[in-house]
């Protein structure tokens, strides 16, 4: 096969960030995708109705000229969160989801939730106004390896928040691990995940075999090659249930280059690239159209693009850095090229 058309894709799971960097990697993602959930972590975080359609306007206004892109907008759950914000969120047509962030687990997650049963009174709310509740699905506990982090957070929050609130849509995000594809697989159809490039692609030897490798550091962790082939399995199936995120999580070089560098894989200038790398390693080209344009679409409740893209065989070098941003496999050679 030398070029794949499909019909035009959503990335389910997005960073954009704010100011000048917004500004350098917003055009990587809307020359790709029709539409993406965009994450409320920023400093301060995204926790109102007023706030998240003020962030949608500066999104607006860093979309290049002529190019069709729309932000769909999330709020940060906390234990803050009131029951009339949830109601005014369900009210505003650009607002499509609460993302909780357990404290502690991932970058500008210091705002998050430090006791999910705290919270049953929002999920209930959540639940009412049928509105999606995005999960960052770790426990931060420090006795707890972060290899497990995952599979423990399901053990010990998510099944008891699946049977108490089981009209509640829940999208597992960025899933990692075995465990956590096969607690999406049996659960009901309120239940869904999505999966990054860098997890398709990669086992934890990509980030620390041969010396450690900052760029390829993010948070869930990279896990043993038993899981990502669990989840590559997973995205190629055809399961509705699992569907396009990328994660992609911009951090300037320095942050990601020191003694305690943060969490994030950049991955929004080749995502559709990247993906299709890994549908065609998996032997799956057919199945990538499901997975990247209509699965969580259909979750969201949204109509599918009616566009479509089309990628060529078509080897090219990744870019060595954008701007202060260094790339997934920076440096390295792609297969597949957007036209």
């Amino acid at each position: 096969m030398k070029t794949l058309t499909i019909t035009r894709p959503d990335d389910c799971h997005l960073h954009v960030r704010n100011g000048a960097m917004l500004k350098t990697v917003l055009p990587h993602t809307a020359r790709q995708f029709a539409r993406a959930i965009i994450m409320p972590n920023l400093k301060p975080p995204v926790t109102t109705v007023a706030q998240a359609l003020a962030y949608r306007e500066e999104i607006l206004q860093a979309i290049p000229d002529g190019v069709n892109f729309t932000p769909l907008m999330t709020l940060y759950l906390t234990a803050s969160t009131t029951i009339d914000e949830i109601k005014r969120a369900a009210e505003c047509e650009h607002i499509h989801a609460f993302k909780l962030y357990p404290a502690g687990a991932t970058t500008n997650s210091d705002a998050g939730v430090a006791d999910v049963t705290k919270i049953y009174p929002l999920l209930a709310a959540l639940e009412k106004y049928d509105l999606p509740l995005l999960i960052h699905g770790e426990v931060t506990d420090e006795d707890c390896d972060i290899f497990d982090r995952e599979r423990v957070f399901i053990e010990r929050y998510l099944l008891a928040i699946v049977t108490n609130f089981p009209a509640l849509r829940i999208v597992l995000e960025h899933v990692t691990t075995k465990e956590a594809v096969e607690f999406v697989e049996s659960a009901s159809d309120k239940i869904a995940a999505t999966i990054t490039p860098q997890h398709l692609l990669f086992n934890r030897n990509a980030m620390l075999a041969g010396g450690i490798k900052p760029h390829y550091y993010c948070l869930p962790i990279l896990k043993r090659e038993t899981h990502r082939l669990a989840l590559v399995k997973a995205a190629t199936s055809g399961n509705p249930k699992f569907f396009l995120g990328t994660d992609s999580a911009p951090h300037l070089t320095h942050l990601k280059e020191n003694s305690c560098g943060c969490a994030g894989c950049y991955s929004a200038f080749a995502a559709l690239e990247l993906y299709t790398e890994a549908f065609e390693q998996a032997n799956a080209l057919d199945k990538l159209e499901g997975f990247a344009s209509f699965y969580g679409a259909d979750f969201y409740g949204l109509s599918r693009n009616s566009g479509t893209m089309t990628l060529e065989k078509c080897d090219w070098m990744i870019p060595a850095s954008y701007d202060e941003t260094i790339p997934l496999k920076s440096g390295e050679t792609l297969r597949w090229k957007m036209v």
